[in-house]
């Protein structure tokens, strides 16, 4: 059988070859999907086990929550304000010295020694945060307390400073040290490696037109890892406001709001009052744990949302 010929001037069009899909490409995009969906379904657990198991301790009436709170949120506002008070002294303290220790490795160590400081830095994330606590307890408590009787002496007119000093150096301020100890790892990591990405090319500019190190480092570094600073230090404080043992070891529970550092009478945490009182709460008393974990909660996520907010806002 003869195919008739084309007619003049039609054109005949190509036919399109079918695309190939392996089978790798398949288990690869269904695994993908299935492991995204995964994460945020028992992230919807989470929060549906926190919410159904608070539902009590907001409901409950006065006389029923520990501490003898008339309500929930006169339970839990006392441990919301140690947690981000904590958190942010920690971070006062951590984001300068992770800011430079990075900077050191990334454009001031020498290159062989460089590695090696980095390699020493990323330990400090596998030691575990019951050694930083007893830590905190035997070594960092005592050795403060000159340095706090010194402050509270000459500086105990500054409210942060005044107060009766504590006589075992186990204060909100050495946990707050101990928290940015444990946060400097996260920070000084995410803060190097994006240093390392800055443009040579930028750096070797500014330094041929006669620029120092320095003013290279703030004209060319530091406005390229502008967001990547903003995720490191949204990290670390991510970091300090989940962490448990070491402030349970070296803080007491209370229930005291005051922005006095240097007194025996410190505001606890969430997360080390469940640590501490999980064991022996029941009832009533065990709904206002897990209520004051979704807080906790809450504000870990409204912390992140915010990260990611300024990151993109910072690159676009």
């Amino acid at each position: 059988m003869t195919t008739a010929p084309a007619q003049p001037g039609a054109t005949v069009s190509p036919t399109k070859p079918k695309a190939v899909v392996r089978i790798g490409d398949r288990v690869f995009s269904t695994a993908s999907v299935v492991a995204g969906s995964l994460i945020l379904f028992v992230l919807v657990l989470v929060a549906a086990f926190l919410v159904w198991q608070s539902i009590p301790a907001f409901t409950a009436k006065v006389g029923e929550l520990p501490n003898n709170a008339t309500s929930f949120w006169d339970y839990v506002g006392p441990l919301v304000f140690g947690t981000v008070y904590s958190a942010l002294i920690a971070l006062v303290i951590a984001v300068p010295l992770s800011l430079g220790i990075a900077l050191f490795i990334s454009h001031y160590a020498p290159r062989r020694i460089a590695p090696l400081l980095g390699y020493v830095i990323d330990l400090l994330a596998a030691v575990p945060s019951v050694v930083y606590g007893l830590w905190g307890i035997v070594v960092l408590a005592p050795l403060l307390k000159p340095f706090y009787g010194f402050l509270n002496e000459y500086l105990g007119w500054f409210p942060l400073f005044s107060g009766q000093v504590s006589g075992t150096g186990r204060t909100i301020l050495t946990a707050s040290i101990v928290l940015a100890v444990m946060a400097i790892p996260i920070m000084t990591a995410v803060m190097r490696e994006i240093f390392l990405q800055a443009p040579t090319l930028n750096e070797e500019a500014a330094l041929a037109l006669g620029a120092t190190r320095w003013e290279m480092i703030r004209l060319s570094v530091l406005p390229f890892a502008k967001s990547g600073i903003v995720s490191a230090i949204m990290l670390g404080l991510g970091r300090a406001l989940g962490e448990t043992m070491a402030i349970a070891l070296v803080l007491s529970v209370s229930t005291n709001v005051t922005f006095q550092m240097l007194t025996s009478l410190n505001p606890s945490t969430i997360a080390a009052n469940i640590a501490l009182q999980f064991a022996e709460a029941s009832g009533t008393a065990l709904n206002a744990l897990v209520a004051s974990g979704l807080i906790l909660f809450v504000i870990t996520l409204v912390i992140n949302m915010l990260a990611r907010y300024i990151v993109r806002k910072r690159v676009a």
